[in-house]
């Protein structure tokens, strides 16, 4: 299966009433076109499939269990929660539907016994994008029938003894799994916000180096070309040390942008989906910066090369 490290992953984001509808025609793959996640391949959704069937719309779902268990709720209450469940790319390679089949079955068994079976009202696997995935629904409504996400969740040590318990249930049945991560998307925790402003700064000076390039004719072509490296010297060193910090937190960055569903029409309704469009323009940046780098032109990038040593001999003899 590999010699990557394998991690089981859970992770939940909490919703009051309005994404609904979004999230039910996304997850029940109920539109034509996803122009928000190019990632889903139309022709593959054939082998999508559910655990647990919706027997109505969502919205109807949420508000029929919350009547029935006479809950009291709040303008700012979360009405449901959709729980992502997926594992490592590297889990999955080589393995057979059934195989696949079988992990998030054993997902759903341990999500039934943590927020009752009568709290869920859909569960459906993603085999039609890079990673398959299950998206799980319910309604956070505690024994005594309260509506409380907080109770059910809890906070970040509760959170860390999810996943705790999470790995624990599926490694009976794939030892193969290591402990993963639980992450709130409604707090964008362990990516500080001077990454996202230096990604930022970085695609600003990319477009101005662009500019330079385009320039470049064969009468002004030293002239430029002088000019591009001073531009580009600088910038490039900047570059090597953002993405070499990326990588820190690429795991995160990567589920956390599993599921861009429908984000930029949810904005208004949804503050967590403000910061999935968030991480999901620094993943994007980011895709850019590294292709811009490989466009850079070879004498350019030769040159470049040639000045980096120049620096590196006249630092180490300053030493």
């Amino acid at each position: 299966m590999g010699e990557k490290s394998q991690y089981a992953i859970l992770r939940f984001t909490k919703h009051k009433a309005g994404p609904a509808g979004a999230l039910e025609a996304h997850h029940e793959r109920r539109k034509e076109q996803y122009a928000s996640n190019p990632d889903i391949d139309v022709r593959r959704s054939k082998d999508n499939f559910h655990i647990i069937q919706p027997t109505q719309k969502y919205r109807r779902e949420i508000n029929s269990r919350i009547k029935a268990a006479g809950c009291r709720t709040r303008k700012d209450s979360t009405m449901f929660v959709d729980t992502l469940i997926t594992a490592s790319p590297e889990f999955f390679k080589g393995r057979s539907r059934q195989e696949v089949r079988a992990y998030f079955t054993e997902a759903v068994a341990f999500m039934e016994q943590k927020v009752g079976r009568g709290n869920i009202f859909s569960a459906v696997v993603h085999m039609d994008e890079k990673t398959p995935h299950l998206h799980l629904c319910f309604t956070p409504i505690t024994k005594d029938g309260r509506l409380s996400a907080k109770e059910i969740l809890g906070n970040r040590v509760q959170l860390s003894r999810w996943q705790d318990e999470f790995h624990a249930h599926m490694n009976k049945a794939f030892p193969v799994l290591q402990r993963g991560e639980s992450s709130l998307v409604t707090k964008r925790k362990h990516i500080p916000t001077w990454l996202f402003k230096q990604s930022t700064d970085l695609s600003k000076q990319q477009q101005a180096i662009e500019q330079v390039i385009s320039q470049i004719g064969v009468l002004n072509a030293g002239k430029k070309r002088d000019e591009l490296l001073q531009m580009v010297e600088p910038y490039f060193s900047q570059l090597e040390k953002h993405l070499g910090q990326m990588k820190k937190y690429q795991a995160t960055i990567q589920y956390l942008t599993q599921e861009n569903i429908n984000l930029r029409s949810q904005i208004k309704e949804d503050d967590s989906s403000q910061k999935e469009l968030e991480l999901f323009m620094l993943k994007k940046e980011n895709q850019q910066l590294r292709r811009f780098v490989d466009n850079i032109p070879p004498e350019v990038r030769k040159a470049l090369r040639e000045q980096q040593k120049v620096h590196r001999r006249a630092k180490e003899q300053e030493r």
